[in-house]
């Protein structure tokens, strides 16, 4: 079955038929890319129609509005990132360490790999937040944190509460990734490398002596 613009919508540029499915695909798509190249919110929804090359009336089909497009890019963010981190950690292992220390560098690379949806995910638009899922993708994705400190205080003895742990760790990475993609590492301490950073800090966040 194919998904074609209805009559009533007004075409930009060269109009394209989509299998069942794909047309939403398209339009994240599309959405995404623009959010790298302009950010979230220097673009229209008639933008990223005109990027898929639908109609302008193509997005109501699976999307109330802009802001139900721009909240599922942050959710297949936040689950792109968990599943980054996730392989990060199994290929040194789980409540690890060296497991933790691989997440903060996973966190990095996602950010400066996808700079534009990164800001996006943490950024302050009330709207796409108030998106039903969009907080709980987020949750789930720190969650993958908690329980990869929950493992390495059981396998280590340690009594610490791990959501307060999780939290330092979180914030230092965070903040790391921020200033290396808004380029402040760049003026201030040209040539950081960042994993480096993580693998030192890493230890003394975690309370290893």
């Amino acid at each position: 079955m194919e998904e074609n613009e209805p009559d009533g919508g007004q075409a930009l540029g060269k109009r394209k038929s989509y299998h069942h499915g794909q047309l939403k695909e398209a339009l994240i798509t599309a959405a995404t890319q623009l959010v790298e190249e302009k950010g979230p919110d220097n673009f229209s929804l008639a933008d990223a129609c005109r990027r898929a090359g639908v109609s302008t009336a193509a997005p109501y089909r699976h999307f109330r509005d802009r802001n139900e497009l721009l909240a599922e890019v942050v959710n297949r963010g936040f689950r792109g990132l968990a599943e980054a981190n996730r392989a990060a950690v199994m290929r040194v292992g789980e409540g690890t360490r060296d497991g933790i220390i691989e997440m903060g560098k996973s966190y990095v690379g996602f950010a400066a790999g996808q700079p534009g949806v990164f800001r996006m995910m943490f950024g302050q638009n009330a709207q796409v937040k108030k998106v039903e899922g969009v907080l709980e993708t987020g949750m789930d994705c720190f969650g993958g944190l908690i329980r990869q400190v929950e493992m390495y205080c059981a396998a280590n003895g340690r009594d610490d509460d791990a959501r307060d742990v999780a939290l330092r760790l979180w914030t230092f990475v965070h903040g790391a990734a921020s200033l290396l993609i808004d380029e402040d590492y760049a003026h201030v301490a040209p040539g950081m490398d960042v994993n480096k950073l993580i693998e030192t800090a890493t230890p003394r966040l975690l309370g290893e002596g």
